[in-house]
């Protein structure tokens, strides 16, 4: 059979030698998490088979059981080819949701907690010659408050705005061969007023001198080389362009990247920008963009969690630009680098979010479950253009430790001060002096909505944001089923009537700076999306574009 989402997972770190290890796994559910007892990882005999990347809730995965999984197991066999000898081999999962454990041979090569973020386990010592068997255990539990779980549902039928749960292996796993000293990561900040791009090059081991060298290229030709003398486990290089091509929505821009040290070359890519603000509104290299953003919950209709193809993530984006929208909050979700991918390709902006939703933050263990895996996202994403601010946390309730949220905003700003930070989406912020202030309005009533933000909350003292708006419900089918937000509109034409007076009122005040509209799509029983769950058209999309095009105030000088 041919393998499901073949492509290159990580497409800003690509090394040549690499093997996809998604398709066909043997796979079965513990229920009782009795596997270790059983010493499931001592066998390649599981009584059922999976497809992977697709969650066993999935139909794509060929299991398709949606009640609850405390525990599941998977195991596959992997034959290390003839020419992967002198370095390392590297296991890389793009997400496994939650408690990880990984064995190669029957013996534990790591753990990972975290649902939403990748991890990385050197597997060379456990390897053999002949076949290898990897073996997963995924524990998952979305009722526990412990454990952030963004929009899956912790009932056992989906409801209102929380949808089918997603359990074990969901995105791509795959082994890479690397040199015995390689490329952990970079970071790219771009300079664009010295036309220069500064790298933090990470990497495997520390070295007592090395030298790294960077080179960037631009429609084939090389417009920049620089080499780096530096001791350490950490590089930092100066890039220097001979010729600036600025990264924008209109015209996104893309360099080539070349990375090498040692016995190690990396190949990624970079975008020219800079991120600003004038006059309350986000200027993209000094020119002011409303964002005209949508709601993007990234759930697919047979893969759950999962695209069932890389060409269904570009799609997404070609539906929403197809209606005016310039962008998305990827919310309570962290997407894959795919998405990301073609969004840097697009021009199409987002908003890298996190799914704190299930994660009890009234307690001190809060921070720890989130704190991990947010830094790790952040490194993750940190290089993509089309990435123009972070939100770790989606309406947060007012018995929030408030500390914490204060700690992951100034990690994050700590970390990333090229980006607007907002520290929590709607309901209760606790950070006075946040980048951006935002708020959560669903009210269906275009003159009471737009006399509302006549006379702003935060009196216009920073940005201000409708991040989310909307949501009208409307079943294309016609008989009111499913859910929404207010009551359905009559026709077709009381929906523009109401979707115009909505919008139009946010694009002509001067004092509001983007929008985010509520949702791209319908999700399973919530029926407010722009386009129907199986992405058909719901509406005329000519009318929507002309909508959500007109020209905004605040973009005026």
């Amino acid at each position: 059979m041919s393998i499901p989402r073949p492509e290159y997972p990580r497409p800003q770190l690509v090394r040549p030698k690499w093997q996809n290890l998604n398709g066909q796994w043997k796979f079965e559910m513990d229920h009782g998490k009795s596997g270790r007892a059983r010493k499931l990882y001592e066998t390649d005999e599981l009584s059922k088979e999976i497809i992977v990347p697709f969650c066993p809730e999935s139909s794509l995965s060929g299991i398709g059981y949606t009640d609850f999984m405390a525990c599941v197991w998977y195991c596959r066999e992997f034959k290390r080819p003839e020419n992967w000898d002198n370095g390392r081999v590297l296991l890389h999962f793009g997400a496994v949701d939650y408690h990880a454990e990984v064995w190669v041979n029957g013996k534990s090569a790591g753990r990972h907690r975290g649902g939403y973020v990748p991890f990385t386990l050197d597997i060379t010592q456990l390897l053999t010659s002949e076949q290898n068997i990897i073996t997963v255990c995924a524990e998952d539990d979305v009722r526990c408050k412990d454990q952030p779980r963004g929009k899956q549902s912790e009932e056992f039928y989906s409801s209102g705005c929380t949808y089918t749960r997603t359990t074990g292996i969901w995105q791509t796993v795959w082994v890479e061969y690397v040199p015995c000293s390689y490329i952990k990561s970079y970071k790219l900040v771009p300079d664009v007023d010295n036309s220069r791009a500064l790298i933090d090059v990470k990497l495997s081991r520390w070295w007592d001198s090395g030298e790294v060298t960077a080179r960037a290229f631009f429609d084939g030709k090389e417009v920049g080389n620089v080499s780096h003398k530096f001791a350490g486990e950490t590089a930092k290089v100066v890039l220097d362009l001979t010729e600036l091509h600025l990264w924008s929505m209109e015209t996104p821009n893309l360099y080539d990247l070349e990375i090498s040290c040692g016995d190690d070359c990396i190949k990624g890519y970079f975008g020219m920008r800079v991120i600003s603000f004038k006059d309350n509104c986000m200027t993209i290299n000094g020119k002011k963009v409303f964002q005209r953003l949508v709601l993007d919950q990234g759930f697919y209709p047979d893969g759950i969690y999962t695209a069932p193809s890389d060409e269904a993530l570009k799609k997404d984006i070609e539906l929403s630009k197809a209606v005016g929208f310039n962008g998305a909050r990827l919310h309570e979700k962290t997407f894959e680098p795919r998405l990301l991918y073609h969004a840097d390709k697009m021009g199409y902006i987002v908003w890298g979010e996190f799914g704190n939703w299930g994660l009890d933050i009234s307690r001190p263990s809060g921070l720890e479950s989130i704190m991990s895996e947010w830094m790790t996202q952040l490194e993750r994403d940190f290089n993509h253009p089309s990435i123009v601010g972070w939100c770790p946390f989606n309406e947060t309730q007012k018995n929030q430790i408030s500390s914490t949220l204060q700690l992951i905003y100034d990690l994050t700003k700590a970390y990333d001060p090229t980006r607007p930070v907002i520290d929590t989406s709607g309901w209760t912020q606790v950070v006075e002096d946040v980048d951006i202030y935002d708020v959560h309005d669903y009210d269906q009533d275009p003159e009471a909505f737009k006399k509302r933000y006549e006379t702003l909350p935060n009196n216009g003292e920073q940005p201000f944001f409708v991040s989310e708006y909307g949501g009208t419900w409307w079943n294309v089918d016609g008989d009111n089923s499913g859910w929404g937000y207010g009551k359905s509109p009559e026709t077709l034409e009381a929906f523009y009537e109401r979707y115009r007076g909505l919008t139009l009122s946010l694009l002509n005040n001067p004092q509001i700076c983007a929008f985010c509209y509520t949702q791209l799509t319908d999700v399973e029983q919530e029926q407010n999306g722009i386009y129907t769950y199986d992405r058909r058209q719901k509406f005329d999309t000519g009318v929507l574009y002309e909508i959500n095009t007109t020209p905004a105030a605040i973009e005026q000088d």
